[in-house]
C-alpha cells in the first residue's frame, strides 16, 4: 500500500493526513518533500494525523525524527495526532513518546499550537 499524504491549511498550523505505511522507499520521500514544501509556506508548525498509518519502520521513524528537527530548527512546532495502537506501542518502546507530544483530537492539538505563539 503507497503512502497518501492529504495537506490541509489552518491558521494555526499545516495538518498533513497520512494513510499507508511509512517504510524504507519512495514513501520517505513523500513524506520529506511534503513536510518541507509545507515549512516553505508561512506556516511553521505541523500536525501529522497518523490515524490511517499501520505501519512505520525504522526508516520512517528516522524520518520522522529528521523532520521533526528541520520543523523546530526553523521556529516551529511538530505534533502527531491519532496514532493507531500498533504506532503507540512503537513510539512509546523507542521513547519518542518524550520527544513527540501527541493528541488523539484535531481540535486540541490545533489548540495547543495558538497557546505557543
Amino acid at each position: 500500500m503507497s503512502l497518501k499524504i492529504n495537506i490541509r491549511e489552518t491558521a494555526d498550523a499545516t495538518i498533513l493526513d497520512i494513510s499507508g505505511r511509512v517504510s524504507l522507499g519512495d514513501a520517505l520521500a513523500d513524506l520529506r518533500d511534503s513536510i518541507r514544501e509545507a515549512l516553505a509556506g508561512d506556516q511553521k508548525n505541523i500536525l501529522l494525523n497518523l490515524a490511517e498509518v499501520s505501519y512505520i519502520d525504522s526508516s520512517g521513524l528516522g524520518q520522522l525524527i529528521g523532520s521533526y528537527a528541520s520543523v523546530t530548527s526553523r521556529g516551529g512546532q511538530m505534533k502527531l495526532l491519532n496514532l493507531q495502537k500498533r504506532v503507540n506501542d512503537l513510539m512509546q518502546v523507542t521513547k519518542l513518546v518524550t520527544v513527540f507530544e501527541t493528541y488523539t483530537n484535531e481540535e486540541a492539538a490545533l489548540k495547543s499550537f495558538a497557546k505557543k505563539k
